[in-house]
């Protein structure tokens, strides 16, 4: 792990951490700031799940998250999971932030900007390779390496058929001719042999 990501990973994943441990600490207001879109996460579900704990296992994946990306353990899931969870906070805080006096307007907009930094931290985050190519870019050059050495099979095989095929065209050729001669010399001595009858 190069000395860059050593660093910003935990002072990334920081943030997350805190709110996190926020979360989980507070379910009740959690679940109340969330409520619009645990309602709907809960209705869709097979099972009856309350908001709370909606709220907690948000908790507890933005927590866990953020701690397995600060140590470097699993990045690019952690830094998916820590996405979805910053897309809902920054969905929610624009909805209910107050925007009822300047003061508040200015927060919001601090706010989102905030939280849409984080977004885009982590999304980079989430397709970071760390130098190493990822799964996405072996499949496509194996299929590519594969399409080669398949067309080169190919060619040769052809290349072999082809020579194959001059080599039976010359048989051919040579057995024709040869047949040609036996005809001639068939022909010559049935000429010589019908001359010889009628004289």
């Amino acid at each position: 792990m190069s000395a860059v990501r050593f660093l910003a990973r935990p002072l990334l994943g920081s943030s997350f951490i805190v709110a996190g441990a926020g979360k989980l600490k507070n379910a009740d207001d959690t679940a109340e700031q969330l409520s619009p879109v645990l309602r709907q996460a809960a209705d869709a579900l097979p099972i009856q799940v309350d908001e709370k704990v909606l709220a907690r296992a948000v908790g507890a994946s933005q927590l866990g998250a953020g701690i397995l990306f600060a140590l470097g353990k699993a990045p690019r899931l952690s830094a998916s999971v820590l996405a979805i969870t910053s897309a809902l906070n920054t969905f929610v805080e624009w909805r209910s932030a107050d925007i009822s006096t300047p003061a508040g307007r200015e927060a919001r907009r601090s706010g989102l900007l905030k939280n849409l930094s984080l977004l885009g931290g982590v999304l980079l985050a989430s397709v970071d390779t760390n130098g190493r190519p990822s799964l996405a870019w072996r499949t496509q050059h194996l299929a590519a390496d594969a399409g080669k050495a398949g067309r080169r099979q190919f060619a040769a095989a052809e290349k072999r058929t082809g020579k194959a095929v001059q080599r039976a065209a010359r048989r051919a050729e040579h057995t024709a001719r040869r047949a040609q001669h036996t005809v001639r010399s068939a022909a010559k001595e049935a000429a010589s042999a019908a001359s010889d009858v009628l004289s």
